[in-house]
Order: structure tokens, then C-alpha cells, then sequence
């Protein structure tokens, strides 16, 4: 009698699935956001139309050309050119330049400045938190346009390069846009502080710098990312309302703010819109699309969103 053989039974379990991180969490939930969607594509064509698009450009910024002068859009000059015969597109994309970069810088700056000192005043409570959140406070009650504004006159006093003044622009408006940011970190903090890696870091002896810059700062990026998004639409408008009064940006350097300048002539601004409605397109295009990501950031990086 022939021998039957069991077929040998397998029990192999299928692996079992990672749990997606946090950080991919909020991007599946970013990606579901349809306007926070539309607001990063409006940014990144806004980036490649400022940075790269000049590049294809026949025309320089320093080109003048008289007998072109005030000239409509057409098949040359697609968004026609200025009183001194200069491309209005190129001079927008070059503006934009300008002012995307001062609103990242600015915020940078602010971010650096509040989160350090948020970071301190909460992990080290007492005099230390009582000093900077008084300062922060003296910030806050700043009248923030007017200081601009005065800041902004005295460059021009000065005569300050124009090149050079866009740096000391971006350090204004960074300075004195910290104390927000400061308040959200420190708030942060005081929670972090007492959770239970904390005492672990207590528990191993760590130093406070490493405690600080290592463990407690980098649980805090979610909300540093959403304060600073918004904060770039801020830094973009008052570099644009400087500029539009003549203490921001100066010519003959380009931006949104002192491209609308335009407007202030009643011909100009009745006869040649073309001269300054690309900037102030430009404007509210980015500032809205950037305050659409900043929506989607919050809701994303939100831990009471996770089902």
C-alpha cells in the first residue's frame, strides 16, 4: 500500500504594515485639501515665473526705450511697457524677485529670533519667561506700518544703496515681527516640558542647550511652519506698502509695491492699466495662495484631525 504523503501546510503571515509617520499623515491629509492644493500650485508657478522666467526674456531691466514708451500689450510686449519704454513683464517677474524674497527672508529672520527666545522663556519659566514675554508684549503693541514707514525715511536720509537697502528692509521687518512667534513656541514648551522624554532627558543628565535645540524646538515645527507660512503674506505686504509710499524698495531696483506706484497718476491709472495691474495681481494672487496653504497646513499638522 502506497504511502500517502500530507501536503506540506504552510502558515507564513503576511507582513504586517508599517503605521505612516505623522509628517506623512499631514501630507495625505494636505493633498485632500483642494484649496491648499490650488494655493501651493499658485506659489510654485509664481517661484518659476520670478526666478526663471526673466532668463527667456530678450529684453534687460536696465533697456529704455523712448519711442516705446506707455506701449498696450501686444505680440512684442505681452504685457506692454512703461513710461520709460521698459517690459512691464519682465520688470514684474524681476519685481517678484524682490519681493518673494524679502517676505522669506523676513520671516526667516522672525522665526530665528521668536523661536529662540520662545524656546528659552518657556523652558526656563521665572524671571527669564517674565522677561522676554515683556518684551515680546512691547513688541506686539508696536504700531508696525508707522516704525516701517520711519525706518524707511531715514534710509533715504541716509541714501542708503538701493541694493543694500533691501537687506536692511528684510531685517526691519524681521526684528519686529518675532514677539508672535515667540508667544506660540513658549506656550509649546510649557507643555512639552512635561512629558515624559523630558524626564528621560532629566534622568541621562543632558545638557539644558541639548535639551532645548535637540528635544523640545524640533517637537514644535508643526506650529513654527504654519505661523511662518502666514507670516510670509504679511512680510510681502508691508515690503509692498513701503515700496508703494516710496521707503521700501526704491528704483531703479523693481517690486510689486513700487510698480503700483503707477496708480497715483490719474492717466495712468484711467489709460495704461497694464502698468499696474500685473504687480497688484501678483500681490493678491500670492498672499491669497499662501494663506490657503497656511489653512492646510494648520488643519493638517492639527493632531485633533487624525481619525
Amino acid at each position: 500500500m502506497a504511502a500517502q504523503t500530507a501536503p506540506l501546510q504552510t502558515n507564513v503571515s503576511a507582513p504586517k504594515r508599517q503605521p505612516d509617520s505623522p509628517w506623512r499623515m499631514a501630507i495625505r491629509r494636505f493633498s485632500r485639501n483642494r484649496l491648499a492644493v490650488i494655493g501651493l500650485i499658485i506659489i510654485v508657478f509664481m517661484f518659476l515665473l520670478c526666478f526663471i522666467g526673466p532668463l527667456f526674456s530678450p529684453y534687460s531691466v536696465l533697456d529704455t526705450n523712448v519711442a516705446d514708451k506707455n506701449l498696450p500689450p501686444s505680440s512684442k510686449y505681452w504685457l506692454g511697457t512703461d513710461k520709460l519704454g521698459r517690459d512691464v513683464l519682465l520688470r514684474m517677474m524681476l519685481a517678484g524677485r524682490i519681493s518673494l524674497t524679502v517676505g522669506l527672508v523676513a520671516t526667516g529672520i522672525s522665526v530665528i529670533i521668536g523661536a529662540t527666545l520662545g524656546a528659552l522663556a518657556g523652558f526656563y519659566r521665572r524671571w527669564v519667561d517674565t522677561l522676554i514675554m515683556r518684551i515680546a508684549d512691547i513688541f506686539m503693541a508696536l504700531p508696525t506700518l508707522p516704525i516701517l514707514i520711519i525706518m524707511g525715511a531715514v534710509l533715504s536720509d541716509l541714501k542708503v544703496d538701493p541694493k543694500e537697502r533691501i537687506y536692511f528692509l528684510m531685517l526691519i521687518i524681521g526684528i519686529l515681527g518675532w514677539s508672535s512667534i515667540s508667544r506660540l513656541v513658549r506656550g509649546q514648551i510649557l507643555t512639552l516640558r512635561e512629558q515624559e522624554f523630558m524626564q528621560a532627558t532629566e534622568a541621562l543628565g543632558l545638557k539644558d542647550r541639548r535639551k532645548i535645540f535637540r528635544h523640545l524646538l524640533p517637537n514644535t515645527i508643526p506650529i513654527v511652519i504654519v505661523s511662518a507660512t502666514l507670516g510670509v503674506a504679511g512680510a510681502i505686504i508691508a515690503e509692498s506698502a513701503l515700496s508703494f509710499l516710496g521707503v521700501g524698495v526704491v528704483p531703479p531696483t523693481p517690486s510689486w509695491g513700487n510698480m503700483i506706484t503707477a496708480a497715483n497718476n490719474m492717466i495712468d491709472f484711467r489709460k495704461r492699466p497694464w502698468t499696474w495691474i500685473p504687480p497688484g495681481a501678483c500681490i493678491l494672487m500670492t498672499v491669497v495662495a499662501i494663506n490657503l496653504i497656511g489653512d492646510g497646513l494648520r488643519d493638517a499638522l492639527d493632531p485633533k484631525m487624525k481619525k
